[in-house]
């Protein structure tokens, strides 16, 4: 289950091991990238939809790469393989953690991330994917810029530039961008890796503030933070039944 750059890296990892494997996307991006092993792309349709898979394709072994912020998948991946004996391990990037200078502000959630921005009109980066745009509505004194992977057919927000790019991304270009949009104030999910990391090292060289929505609750399961754990579990861990 992927999504992730560290999804990507990992398949490599399981073709050049010779691993039967299939990388399954949950299809928010129109295009994604090719990879070394087969690949699906939509959902299951729930728990239910999850375990006929994994029984259906007879799948020993389960791996939890998608978004650090995608709970409700890594809620029905510990269900599912509770339920059918799937060995499953997570590979979870660490959250960024905040610098002597750098300007971040923690919130729980989205709501307060709209809630924070109460105030004059600003040039806000809003670089939280496309899914969580709507309710940035209720502060429309704002202009926004997005960075999305695929244009988008309509946007929620009544002032906004769309960036389409695909990361990830260099420090140098998000300096450039948040300095030609004119950017007061940058929002962010505290998705970690070092695809998206960029925007918080620009923000910190030119000492911008970041308003950085805290990661959700996820399940209890096995987790490890490198690819080379992920592997050295696929071949030490039990098959299920």
């Amino acid at each position: 289950m992927g999504g992730t750059t560290e999804a990507s890296l990992l398949a490599v990892a399981v073709a050049r091991a010779g691993l039967a494997a299939t990388l399954s996307y949950a299809g928010r991006v129109a295009d994604p990238r090719p990879q070394p092993v087969p690949t699906r792309i939509g959902g299951f349709g729930g728990v239910d939809g999850l375990l006929r898979y994994l029984r259906d394709h007879r799948i020993t072994h389960l791996i939890d790469a998608t978004h650090p912020f995608a709970a409700q998948m890594s809620h029905h991946a510990v269900l599912a393989a509770t339920q059918t004996g799937t060995p499953l391990i997570a590979l979870q990037r660490p959250p960024w953690q905040t610098g002597r200078t750098d300007r971040w502000v923690s919130v729980p959630d989205i709501p307060a991330a709209v809630a924070a921005l109460h105030g004059p009109p600003q040039n806000v980066f809003l670089a939280i994917g496309r899914q969580h745009l709507a309710p940035f509505a209720a502060q429309p004194q704002h202009h926004y810029i997005l960075r999305l992977v695929d244009p988008p057919d309509a946007l929620p927000l009544p002032r906004c530039t769309a960036v389409i790019a695909r990361g990830p991304f260099a420090e140098a270009d998000d300096i450039d961008l948040l300095k030609a949009y004119e950017i007061d104030t940058i929002i962010a999910k505290n998705a970690g890796g070092s695809g998206a990391e960029a925007k918080l090292i620009a923000a910190r060289h030119l000492g911008l503030p970041v308003i950085l929505i805290d990661r959700p609750a996820l399940p209890e399961r096995r987790v490890t933070d490198s690819i080379e754990g992920v592997m050295t579990w696929l071949h030490a861990a039990p098959r299920g039944v």
